[in-house]
């Protein structure tokens, strides 16, 4: 007979073999073909019906008669920043990679043509492309002498079209000419907008002449300013928004696919402009943006000169990124001694201000009038004026990496992330397809906006949720063929 106690340990048994079975039959019941054919249903849907020549925006209203991308748009717009149409492109350039199924590929060429004919003049791209006014823009393949011209490298704007046109390239093993082509150009053009000490700006039309720009360390000015001075700051040398930390990503991955030594060389010079960055004591961190004489300088209205705990962290992170690519422990260098200061500077609760006055360390502040303030109390709600502290984090991965042999440091660049199929991995499978309406699209209760600052609720078709059923779908046959 069985004791109290086997008896137990059976019951117990019994219920997990009971439940677990239960959680794998109810995912169990996707196969492979309806993964494949709702894949199918929702690319066709997004490039034949949501698509403005082959590009994309943020959010479409359910009868796509409203669209937004980072403000209320056109139907004869696209946009560029992510989650736009190079996020887009790429993701249905992996869903092919990982079905092979050729209607995403087919997508992913017309989201790539899309961004080829948005191609500015300077080399990269602006917030969004226009198909309805393209005077008012010098796009390369239009004869237009005036109009704007401006590369932006904020929020990964040009540096997400150029990695996913590279990708592309890349796949189609560099015969489409269209896309090679524009892929040399913008490369070519993001190197010749590079400055002599390895910094890009958040903005450019035209390219600096080196011999205007001596290559400085970063040091405190003499005084400065508490009021805005209205100044155009995007040509300063900046890290907000990930600007360098984007495309030091971006040179790499062009050295990757390349392999051209010009591209590894301007991802290290522009980590040597992080060396040249870092404040001196008493405030071993970063600013947000420097002049052209590596002054921490005023961007906008609420972004002052001022060490900032927000960027300095994810600076530590490209740091590491570097000694990745590189092996090179100089940039492990400044690490120790900026988590020292950031930790000195730690707010209660594992808090960091944004911005900390220059030398006396001061958390600063904005009040709802937009003026400094050492108060937190009154503090507009836009944007992070106190953020989280990730020093334990990142001061774990330093000591990690310190420990790694060149092998392991090398596996790190472009690890392999191979899907497995897991009754999670079904069950996402299986919520896509299900959630799936009849013409292919994935609809969910949000808002839209309508104007500047007006929204309107309505159930919406989004980007980002289309991005990510499709990679659960990607995921789930890849990781069945796999199996």
């Amino acid at each position: 007979m069985f004791s109290r106690v086997n008896r137990s340990r059976l019951w117990l048994l019994l219920i997990f073999f009971f439940t677990t079975s239960q959680v794998c039959l109810a995912a169990d019941d996707v196969s492979v073909k309806q993964a494949r054919t709702a894949l199918k249903k929702a690319v066709l849907f997004f490039q034949d019906e949501v698509s403005t020549n082959g590009g994309y925006l943020y959010a479409y209203s359910e009868d796509l008669s409203l669209r937004q991308g980072e403000e209320a748009a056109t139907q004869y717009q696209i946009w560029v920043e992510p989650p736009g149409t190079p996020a887009v492109g790429e993701a249905m350039l992996v869903a092919y990679q990982k079905t092979e199924e050729l209607v995403a590929l087919e997508a992913a060429k017309k989201a790539a043509y899309s961004l080829v004919a948005g191609q500015l003049q300077s080399g990269g791209w602006a917030s969004l492309i226009d198909f309805e006014k393209p005077l008012k823009y010098r796009y390369r393949k239009s004869e237009v002498t005036k109009g704007r011209n401006n590369t932006t490298f904020d929020d990964n704007k040009s540096q997400s079209a150029l990695r996913f046109l590279m990708l592309i390239d890349q796949e189609l093993n560099f015969q489409d000419e269209q896309i090679h082509e524009a892929v040399v150009y913008a490369q070519d053009s993001f190197l010749k907008a590079q400055y002599p000490n390895g910094a890009w700006t958040q903005q450019y039309s035209s390219f600096p002449v080196p011999e205007n720009f001596p290559v400085l360390k970063a040091s405190y000015p003499e005084s400065w300013s508490r009021a805005h001075p209205k100044k155009n700051y995007t040509k300063y040398y900046t890290f907000n928004d990930n600007t360098i930390a984007d495309m030091i990503e971006v040179m790499f991955l062009a050295h990757r696919i390349y392999a051209e030594d010009r591209f590894r060389e301007s991802g290290i010079r522009a980590g040597e402009f992080i060396l040249l960055a870092q404040m001196p004591e008493p405030q071993p961190a970063w600013a947000q943006q420097y002049d052209m004489n590596m002054y921490p300088a005023w961007a906008r209205k609420f972004e002052p000169p001022a060490i900032t705990g927000g960027e300095s962290q994810g600076v530590i992170k490209v740091l590491m990124r570097l000694y990745i690519h590189t092996g090179d422990r100089k940039f492990l260098e400044p690490i120790p001694r900026a988590i020292s200061y950031l930790r000195s500077s730690e707010l209660p609760g594992k808090k960091l201000a944004r911005f900390y006055e220059l030398k006396t360390n001061k958390p600063l502040y904005f009040n709802l009038d937009y003026e400094l303030t050492y108060k937190s109390d009154n503090m507009p709600t836009h944007y992070a004026f106190i953020v989280g502290s990730n020093l334990d984090s990142l001061e774990g991965q330093y000591r990690h990496l310190l420990r790694l042999d060149s092998q392991k440091l090398k596996s790190l660049r472009y690890p392999e992330k191979r899907p497995r199929l897991t009754p999670f991995l079904q069950s996402k499978a299986k919520s896509a397809i299900n959630s799936l309406d009849a013409r292919g699209a994935w609809v969910t209760q949000g808002k839209i906006r309508t104007g500047r600052s007006s929204y309107q609720k309505t159930p919406v078709i989004e980007t980002r949720t289309f991005m990510k059923n499709l990679n659960a779908l990607a995921d789930f046959i890849s990781a069945s063929n796999i199996d």
